[in-house]
């Protein structure tokens, strides 16, 4: 009876706690895929590395970083895929990768992998967001160049298909030559990244910063996402796109470029709130960042996407034009400047949208039409002489040209219809001179 029990227990036990798999032989890949399955890490593909090597790599992860010095734990150390597990799967105190769709990781810090030769390594299906390789948003205002280039990871060639980056820190990686196919790096920081001749294939770039990354005639980009709609979109002021052909990237799901997005933003990306100084070069920085990609998009034949843009880029304008307004410690002279320069923007926004909505300009017309007439009307049959609805239309539309006339000929010049008839030709002078300007910018792109 007693064995009988203790048989009980034990199975009992076995079911609630399953044997943990034997390690497979070294050389039965096959094996060690199903052992780490069973392991639940199923993003390794590696037979594990001797004691000797996770020794070596414990020694070099102890290593304090130092940015002035440009000392990192694997500065210039020749990684393989198994060291990347391995390293993965004890980051944290054995707390494994971040997870980045866990909202509760976003603070945690992936891998320090700065200064690290991972050329031509197979990294795909890895978990490497919040990856440390390179400097950050933080560290590139402060940090020299040298110092910046000395913390760049070494990816070039490398194979990172369907690996996720998500939020990585990858300023002034090379990137160079890899396989970027299905790759998440949505939020990941590449600011002066290197992609010449990088298969970049329904990659996420969904708020990334490329800031003066380098492209190529050898970049290959197809069916990449840069962002959607006005949110989460990637930052692109002054990339040198290098001829890249971007007729694959869909433009027309970017409504505002994330420049934008950070330039309307009370706080910085560091979470400080911005005074009125880094709002304006924020929003320098974001018309810079729209009119480069008109004109780049205009070179290969999208206009109506660069039309977009440089839409974007005016309205920009307008709107730091009424921030610089409002700046304290500016003269009286200096503040009426700048009114002046947000009215003259607003007016030509209302009335045409700089040239890229001729409808408000049809719409302004119909309207002043209309109005005017109303209060031909409205005068008429108060001080007379009144004028029948179309006759009040007609002196609208002619007056409006310059070509009033009043049929009746008796109305003095000092009447209130004739002045009137006067204003709305000045009105209809302006409204005709901007009409054709815009139009013809729109037309003829000038």
């Amino acid at each position: 009876m007693g064995e009988l029990q203790e048989y009980s227990s034990i199975s009992i036990v076995q079911e609630i706690t399953p044997l943990s798999p034997q390690r497979p032989d070294e050389n039965d890949r096959d094996a060690w895929k199903m052992f780490w399955i069973a392991r639940k890490q199923g993003w390794r593909t590696e037979p594990e590395i001797s004691i000797e090597r996770q020794q070596e790599l414990e020694a070099r992860r102890a290593i304090t970083p130092q940015l002035e010095k440009g000392i990192y734990p694997f500065k210039d150390f020749k990684l393989n895929r198994a060291d990347v597990e391995w390293l993965l799967a004890t980051h944290d105190n054995g707390r494994g990768p971040v997870d980045a769709n866990d909202a509760s990781q976003r603070a945690r810090s992936g891998l320090d992998l700065r200064g690290a030769d991972l050329c031509n390594v197979d990294l795909s299906n890895l978990p490497l967001a919040h990856l440390r390789g390179g400097p950050d948003h933080s560290e590139r205002l402060t940090a020299t160049l040298e110092q910046r280039e000395m913390a760049s990871c070494h990816l070039r060639g490398a194979n990172l298909r369907h690996t996720h980056l998500e939020r990585a820190s990858l300023g002034m990686a090379d990137l160079r030559e890899t396989n970027l196919r299905y790759a998440h790096l949505e939020e990941a920081f590449l600011f002066r990244g290197h992609f010449e001749g990088a298969y970049l294939y329904d990659t996420h770039l969904d708020g990334a910063t490329l800031r003066h990354a380098f492209f190529d005639v050898t970049t290959t980009f197809h069916n990449t996402t840069l962002g959607s709609a006005y949110t989460h979109t990637a930052r692109l002021a002054n990339i040198n796109w290098g001829g890249v052909n971007l007729l694959q990237i869909d433009w027309d799901s970017i409504k505002i470029l994330g420049d934008e997005l950070e330039a309307r933003q009370k706080g910085s990306i560091d979470g400080q709130v911005k005074n009125t100084e880094d709002m304006l070069e924020d929003y320098r920085v974001a018309i810079q960042a729209n009119r480069q990609l008109a004109v780049t998009l205009q070179s290969q034949g999208l206009n109506e996407d660069a039309a977009r843009f440089a839409y974007r880029a005016q309205i920009l304008q307008k709107d730091a034009s009424l921030d610089q307004m409002m700046m304290p410690g500016l003269t009286h002279k200096q503040r009426l400047h700048a009114f002046q320069k947000w009215f003259f923007s607003a007016f030509l926004y209302w009335i045409s949208g700089y040239g890229y909505k001729p409808g408000r300009s049809f719409l302004c017309y119909f309207l002043a039409i209309t109005g005017f007439a109303t209060i031909y009307y409205l005068l008429g049959r108060s001080i007379g002489p009144a004028l029948s609805p179309i006759g009040c239309f007609v002196l609208s539309m002619t007056s409006f040209h310059g070509r009033g006339f009043f049929p009746s000929g008796n109305i003095p010049l000092d009447n209130p219809i004739t002045v009137l008839a006067a204003i709305e030709a000045l009105f209809g002078l302006i409204i005709e001179a901007t009409f054709i300007a815009t139009l013809t910018k729109r037309l003829f792109n000038h």
